[in-house]
């Protein structure tokens, strides 16, 4: 029986699950109800090693084929927490806590994986070693990290990874993918001005720091429009600018900024790293003031490696038809990177249809999407481990 009849035939069980972890969302590390929920369904459904724990809070199930004549192992990834957002959605199966939703679909992720984790255990029609990875903390923990540094690869002999994530403005059952870096990374900038506050009246007698922190605002933008290469995406963004002061007649002694930096390559990243940096403290310097500026490295670019992505889509093509293979990258950022850093595979969206955007307080997951999302997760096992 193909994967997506009996997924179909699995939908209301699924779908409940999905409420459920909609009900009573937990954010980064904090999952686990979520994670004791899918570990003792992967129990339940007979998988040969549930281990919990990994990353913190992070839960890997292990489903062997009927054969192992190659020694090969697939792992599939879902992430398991939410946001601190307040659900403005105004569906029977809303949030219970206040301030948390599930806003990114992670409810969904997780349910499609414990899905394809039935159906294979049930099945177990190919040759190698299936790894179901169910990740928290990806809203900003870094919980892939955490993952990778328990030694998830190595202790369960992962040869390659595939991850996925829904996609408002796509419609349902459809995917999209691409060679390459499919989103960004993730740095964050903090740069302190000082200078020599004062009376607004008498700005001869300071060092204006607002006026420092203007332009090095300015100039941090000439790094996209003057420093990277058009063709390559780079976002420089100050995001807050905060003084000791909040008087309207007094020059502040010191101005703190933060922001983000977003790139699509490891070069440009490094070069972005410098040249914040150098302009920052350069502009102060220029000015008569002094800039300290901690640039942190966050999630890296995701990066499909191409002979896993043509996996990935071919499989995507055989659930529904409709793939596209040349899908814009974004600009977001997702810490399946790490994993894809330590393995090959590819990162692949699906459809949600016409809904709110993720982490909109209106967002939802659509169920129907189910179906879908769990043929691609066991159809990669199945396609990559072809029963002996």
């Amino acid at each position: 029986m193909p994967p997506k009849n009996r997924f179909a035939e699995m939908l209301p069980e699924l779908t409940a699950i999905r409420h459920d972890f909609h009900e009573n969302p937990e954010l980064l590390f904090d999952v686990h109800r979520t994670a004791a929920k899918v570990a003792e369904f992967c129990r339940a459904i007979g998988c040969d090693e549930v281990v919990e724990g990994i990353g913190r809070t992070g839960v890997v199930a292990v489903i062997k084929g009927k054969t192992d004549t190659k020694g090969r192992v697939i792992g599939l990834r879902a992430d398991m927490d939410a946001l601190p957002i307040h659900e403005q959605t105004g569906v029977g199966y809303a949030s219970k806590t206040p301030g948390k939703m599930h806003a990114c679909g992670h409810d969904g992720h997780t349910t499609m994986l414990m899905g394809a984790a039935k159906y294979l255990a049930e099945t177990r029609n190919f040759d190698g070693t299936a790894v179901m990875i169910f990740q928290p903390a990806e809203e900003g923990g870094g919980g892939g990290r955490e993952m990778c540094a328990d030694g998830l690869m190595d202790r369960w002999g992962i040869n390659e990874v595939y991850g996925m994530h829904n996609m408002p403005g796509i419609p349902v059952g459809q995917f999209a993918i691409r060679p390459g870096a499919i989103m960004a990374s993730a740095d964050q900038i903090e740069i302190t001005v000082t200078g020599k506050g004062g009376h607004a009246a008498k700005p001869h007698d300071c060092i204006d720091t607002t006026v420092v922190a203007a332009h090095i605002i300015v100039a941090l933008q000439t790094i996209a429009s003057r420093g990277v290469d058009p063709m390559k995406q780079v976002v420089v963004s100050v995001c807050t600018v905060a003084t000791d002061s909040t008087a309207h007649n007094v020059i502040p002694q010191v101005v703190k900024m933060k922001g983000t930096v977003r790139t699509m390559d490891f070069a440009v990243q490094d070069f972005v790293e410098r040249r914040v940096k150098e302009i920052a403290e350069g502009t102060a310097l220029a000015l008569g003031a002094k800039a300290e500026v901690t640039y942190t490295r966050g999630y890296p670019v995701t990066v499909n490696t191409p002979e896993n992505t043509d996996f990935a889509a071919d499989v995507a093509r055989a659930v529904s038809g409709k793939v596209d293979t040349d899908t814009a990258p974004l600009m977001g950022a997702e810490d399946f990177s790490f994993m894809l850093l330590e393995r090959p595979g590819a990162y692949i969206f699906l459809g949600n249809g016409d809904t709110a955007m993720v982490h909109h307080p209106a967002y939802n997951f659509d169920d129907s999407a189910i179906p879908f999302g769990s043929s691609w997760y066991a159809g990669m096992v199945e396609a990559r481990l072809p029963a002996a």
